[in-house]
């Protein structure tokens, strides 16, 4: 013991208690004068444990070099994890090693050449899985902190696939220094969710919990879920202590008999069962003197005595323990069945709850929103498919079968553009206007040569439509072949509009919906503001008061059909950015295309965009209602239109005029 001398200065006592207090902090903290030590002073002092290193024992060591401060411990670390750290016999100094032929290529801590040496003469280090991961868990923190951000991404991402309790230190003391406003949002997330689930106080995991709110991430419904894991006990009298009930279980309603005596045959509560054929060998093996267990053979017809005879021999030894179906009902009825949390903390597990519930709300909103935005994509889709036919169909009543290659036609323009002009964006630019002229070309040539002399005939026009529908598929198979053709959207295009884990639209389907919501203003425009439009109109309403005032219905009936060729084009060429472009493409939506007209109302365009909405919503929510059977949805959908002419023959939105009178 340290005693001071009795009579001193006053300076110099206090000197004197300053160097004791001082020696005293040094004594009572080790670590702290360790903390000083280089990389290599914490390995020599530390040789005989890291040439055999157990999990246990290491860690101490491997924790000393990840807090000496030292620059080279981080490539230390990571040279023994991947058995690149090497300990020369001689004189016991680590190096840095590397394979090459019969030798060792040396490099000192600092990465510096030190010459080479034969294997004979240096130990490679082979750390064992569990010394890399210890190993693993210390280079977090190095990788957290370091200079490259896309290193500390890298390391955050591998923290969140594969989260342990050791990265919750080094992450918390990666946060303050994080200059990346971005990287330390995603470190203070996943801190959090560490938290909220390896954290040992009660309190801090609690306020994790609560503090996401109805975050509908599903980093964090995949760090909740496991707090609510649960698992099925049997007992009697009162929960064991330090159970965390998540509900009662009643036999026979949450679970069934079987189930409820299973649990208790697992965990040694209860024999197991004894089946028929058990029970039977064991009485015929133990019949002595015409009597098994004192019970004669002859009473041994019903099941009760049959069950007495072998509890008999159970109570002498002479069989194993089970038990008959009256000792299972009594082993039931004798134990409480329930239900608790792996976690055994309650306020964790009521907070992770009370999330969850919050979550699967919010989410349940989210699919209904993000279903209708489906429903208003697929609408879209449809309406640029039907509008062409809207006008051909609502104003000349001929059944257009080939309105579908129309639109194959203009996928496959937007296909040979490409092969052109190779930019995307000022490839669809130009194929958007060529597409259409190509198929109003072709819808003018049609209506000239087959559809004029079939007016009034709509048996025949189908017919002959349908023929020229075919036709027009296999020409298509000559010139490009059956394969699908790519049709390649811009950049710009690429990805989804996301706003949430739920919900997303993408890029495409916006782009196809302000494509149909302009075509809508541009018909619009041209039935209301243009002379065609208003010949168009007046065709419609009365062609024989039309011809008299000096319009040709003729010529209104070809532009007319070019019209709504070329809309089909230019509707095959958004169609094809997103689906296959093969000559049965225009296959595809021709139903659609026709149930949209008819149950939006023959010759009104906003009835077509009525009946566009309307299947589009019903086909989204069918499919959504048994998503594994997209046929079936097809075919309700059928049905449901069927039934819905059978009401309202006319459709959402009647036409008057012409097409109502025929």
């Amino acid at each position: 013991m340290i005693r001071p001398p009795l009579f001193l200065p006053q300076g110099m006592m206090r000197h004197f208690l300053l160097s004791l207090a001082t020696a005293l902090l040094l004594l009572a903290l080790p670590g702290l004068a360790q903390a000083q030590d280089t990389a290599t002073d914490i390995l020599t002092e530390n040789r005989a444990l890291i040439e055999k290193p157990t999990r246990a024992k290491i860690a101490p060591v491997i924790d000393a070099l990840a807090a000496s401060g030292d620059p080279v411990a981080a490539t230390v670390l990571a040279a023994w994890a991947e058995k690149g750290l090497g300990l020369r016999k001689a004189d016991g100094t680590f190096f840095l090693i590397e394979a090459s032929g019969d030798s060792w290529l040396l490099r000192d801590l600092t990465g510096a050449d030190a010459g080479t040496a034969p294997k004979s003469d240096v130990v490679e280090l082979r750390p064992n899985a569990g010394v890399r991961g210890l190993i693993a868990t210390a280079l977090v923190q190095f990788t957290l902190s370091d200079p490259d951000p896309a290193r500390r991404a890298e390391a955050l991402t591998s923290i969140a696939r594969d989260p342990e309790e050791a990265h919750l230190a080094p992450l918390r003391a990666a946060i303050p220094g994080e200059a990346d406003p971005a990287l330390k949002a995603q470190k203070e997330r996943l801190e959090r969710l560490l938290t909220l689930r390896f954290d040992p106080d009660s309190a801090a995991r609690v306020a994790a919990i609560t503090g996401f709110g109805a975050d509908l991430g599903l980093d964090l419904r995949g760090a909740l879920n496991p707090l609510l894991a649960t698992s099925r006990i049997a007992f009697t009298g009162d929960l064991p202590e330090g159970a965390n009930l998540a509900r009662d279980l009643v036999p026979g309603e949450d679970l069934t008999e079987e189930e409820a005596y299973d649990l208790l045959v697992t965990t040694g509560m209860a024999p197991a069962r004894l089946t028929v054929e058990e029970a039977r060998a064991a009485l015929l093996a133990n019949i002595v003197d015409g009597a098994v267990a004192g019970v004669p053979v002859s009473e041994l017809g019903t099941q009760a005595t049959r069950d007495r005879a072998y509890t008999a021999l159970e109570a002498a030894g002479t069989v194993p323990p089970a038990a008959t179906d009256a000792e299972v009902a009594a082993a039931i009825a004798a134990h409480r069945f329930a239900e608790v949390y792996e976690e055994p903390d309650s306020a964790v597990t009521a907070a992770a709850r009370s999330a969850l519930d919050a979550i699967t709300t919010k989410v349940g909103a989210m699919q209904a929103a993000d279903l209708a935005l489906d429903a208003i994509s697929l609408a879209s889709i449809y309406f640029l498919a039907a509008i062409g036919l809207a006008i051909t169909f609502g104003v000349m009543r001929v059944i257009n079968m080939a309105h579908g290659e129309f639109i194959m036609m203009g996928a496959y323009t937007g296909y040979v553009v490409q092969l052109f002009i190779a930019n995307h964006t000022l490839s669809i630019i130009v194929a958007l206007p060529l597409a259409f002229a190509v198929t109003f070309a072709a819808g003018v040539a049609m209506e000239r040569l087959v559809i004029r002399h079939l007016y009034k005939r709509p048996l025949e026009t189908l017919l002959a439509t349908f023929g020229i529908s075919i036709a027009l598929q296999q020409i298509a198979k000559n010139i490009f072949g059956t394969q699908a053709r790519p049709l390649t959207a811009p950049a710009w295009l690429d990805g989804a509009l996301t706003f949430n884990d739920v919900v997303s639209i993408s890029y495409i389907r916006i782009a196809i919906f302000v494509l149909a919501m302009a075509f809508l203003l541009f018909f619009l425009w041209l039935m209301k503001r243009t002379r065609l439009g208003l010949e168009v109109r007046a065709v419609t309403q009365n062609p024989s008061m039309a011809a008299s005032m000096g319009i040709n219905p003729d010529r209104i009936n070809m532009l007319t059909f070019g019209i709504g060729s070329g809309i089909a084009g230019i509707a095959g060429v958004a169609i094809g950015l997103f689906a296959k472009v093969t000559s049965e493409l225009g296959s595809d939506y021709i139903v659609q295309s026709f149930m949209t007209v008819v149950v939006g109302g023959v010759g009104n365009i906003w009835g077509t965009l009525a009946g566009a909405a309307l299947i589009g919503a019903l086909q989204k929510g069918i499919e959504w209602l048994n998503p594994s059977n997209t046929l079936a949805a097809q075919t309700y959908m059928i049905l449901f239109i069927i039934l819905f002419i059978q009401f309202r023959p006319r459709g959402i939105i009647a036409l008057k005029g012409r097409a109502a009178g025929d």
